[in-house]
């Protein structure tokens, strides 16, 4: 998601940013204890089901039989100039692995395409075979789902109407609006991330109660902001340790309310939030987060905050007088550091990082963060999966080890590493080359969200589905083995066919966390970010009565609630 300062532009992602792998691993796996109401209401972590059959329905030979070929093709009825010339794609899954026990199946159909195109695309139950080469087009069965306009990369298209659980399920994509031919991915590509998925979610037990819509009770007063008008740090000016979260536990290991150095509580999980301020406020960073906090009724245990390599201002003078205020009132500070100029608008690559052109840069951050004289939270280049013009994997790692040494030279050895990926499975095959090894990390993070409409997707997915198939993935592959796992960004859409499904996804969320003890911190990224607002999509936690009901609940749990003092 965009930071603040920059808002940089993210090229579009089709459908969800983190698809399930593949059935064979994933098998049926259902993630339990997400109690919603006396009989629990569990989610299943997705299941990405491969085509095993597919092929193009024409009458015209060089787009009919796909066991040997890579694409499938779609064409209207008319097509290039051909009155006879349709074609459509047919495509066969077969689903094995849906517990007898589910509700709210979900099935969605997703396939690739290499350009974007002005046409219509619908998807029908079909009776034609995928086995068959070269069939003939037959009358469409019942339209499932319709895409308005093709995009480039994966399109996506609701067909829970067809597959409501296991079976054999044939499904046709017949084409209007174009002439012309559009050509897709098929089993047979040579890319396995782009063949075409059957991506399938379901819940396990009853269904949730109504929805209630009251307003969280009345907040206590928030805390208080820095007297300055805009932030004027200073590299001299460090706060008082705060008597909240620290690096020498109070309490026995092993009993709730003990924190590791490396800031790693012994029960629960901390609750954080990204608050962005703006020009209308005068860029009040603190006032940001106390808003939001006197929303919820509570204090956040730990506020994320974006700057840049510019070693000016509040975006690159870090700590700044907000922060430093945060710290002094027992919240601990992230700090995602950027190589880029917000302001400027531009980029460094790793590159420049690791020559030491940048070394008077990140000796003094390094020098305040040192002289904040508290444990800190601090990530480099967060999702640099999604950053290819900084330089290849191999340039991250350099640049992330460079960094580290330099903070340890400087004697900032209160700074805990943060290492931040998407965590989509379009990059799983890269993250072992972006990781920087165990002696330079000391949190695994990624960034969850269950966008649902906000990227085009058409998927719901529940909380335990949004955290957990990364989370599974990295159980899997062994990345940051015995590390705590850290949510560094989080969040929802809402739906706006369901307007209670928000506040309850909310309310499940801490269950979510249980299911998933290897997260320790979960932080809220309370923005638009690279999406935009319109009738149905809004990611902001705080955008109705209702979502903003269910997370001061979520907030209330006592999972989150970390006993280490303060006013959480």
């Amino acid at each position: 998601m965009s930071r603040h300062g920059l808002h940089r532009i993210t090229r579009y992602r089709p459908g969800p940013r983190r698809k399930a792998i593949a059935i064979g691993v994933v098998g049926g796996s259902v993630v339990a204890g997400i109690v919603v109401t006396m009989m629990p209401l569990l989610a299943s972590d997705d299941l990405s089901i491969r085509a095993t059959a597919d092929t193009t329905a024409t009458m015209v030979p060089q787009d009919g039989d796909n066991a040997a070929k890579t694409t499938l093709a779609t064409c209207a009825a008319r097509c290039d100039g051909n009155p006879r010339g349709a074609r459509e794609a047919v495509i066969e899954f077969a689903v094995t692995t849906v517990p007898a026990a589910a509700v709210n199946v979900r099935a969605t159909l997703r396939v690739h395409a290499w350009q974007q195109f002005p046409a219509t695309v619908t998807a029908h139950a079909t009776p034609l075979s995928a086995r068959e080469a070269r069939p003939a087009p037959a009358p469409a069965g019942a339209a499932l789902d319709t895409v308005t306009e093709v995009s480039k990369g994966f399109n996506e298209w609701d067909i829970s109407r067809l597959v409501t659980g296991n079976g054999t399920w044939t499904v046709s994509l017949a084409q209007a609006g174009l002439d012309t031919r559009i050509y897709w991915a098929s089993a047979e590509n040579r890319d396995p991330e782009l063949r075409p998925r059957l991506v399938i979610s379901y819940d396990i037990g009853a269904r949730p109660s109504p929805v209630t819509t009251t307003r969280p009770a009345p907040p206590p007063t928030p805390s208080a902001t820095p007297t300055t008008t805009a932030p004027k740090p200073s590299p001299t000016i460090a706060p008082t340790r705060p008597s909240s979260p620290s690096a020498s536990p109070t309490v026995a290991p092993g009993t709730c309310g003990a924190v590791s150095d490396k800031l790693v509580p012994s029960c629960g999980a901390w609750w954080g939030m990204y608050s962005p301020s703006g020009a209308a406020t005068g860029w009040n960073h603190a006032k940001a987060v106390t808003d939001v906090e006197a929303q919820v009724g509570r204090k956040f245990d730990i506020v994320h905050r974006y700057h840049d390599f510019s070693n000016a201002g509040s975006n690159g003078a870090f700590p700044d007088a907000y922060e430093q205020q945060q710290m002094r009132e027992g919240r601990l500070m992230f700090f995602a550091w950027e190589s880029r100029n917000f302001s400027a608008g531009t980029s460094l690559t790793w590159a420049d990082v690791y020559s030491g052109r940048q070394d008077a840069t990140i000796d003094a951050v390094a020098g305040r963060i040192r002289d904040a004289k508290v444990p800190v939270f601090m990530g480099f280049d967060h999702e640099p999966e999604d950053e290819p013009g900084k330089g290849g994997d191999a340039d991250f790692v350099r640049a992330w080890r460079y960094v580290y040494e330099r903070f340890a030279k400087a004697g900032a050895d209160n700074a805990v590493w943060v290492w931040t990926m998407m965590g989509w499975s379009g990059h799983y095959s890269r993250y072992a080359g972006l990781y920087p090894g165990d002696r330079y990390v000391d949190w695994v993070a990624y960034d969850p969200y269950n966008f649902h409409v906000c990227n085009g997707s058409t998927v719901w997915k529940s909380p335990s589905t949004t955290v957990g198939s990364f989370y599974k993935w990295l159980d899997e592959n062994g990345i940051g083995a015995g590390k705590p796992r850290m949510l560094a960004e989080f969040g929802t859409n809402f739906n706006s066919a369901d307007r209670g499904a928000k506040q309850r996804w909310f309310q499940e969320f801490p269950a979510a966390l249980k299911a998933h003890p290897k997260i320790k911190a979960a932080i809220y990224f309370n923005s638009p970010g690279m999406t935009t607002r319109t009738s149905t999509c809004d990611m902001t936690m705080n955008h109705d009565a209702s979502a903003l009901a269910g997370f001061a609940e979520a907030g209330r749990d006592p999972y989150l609630r970390q006993p280490t003092g303060g006013s959480r």
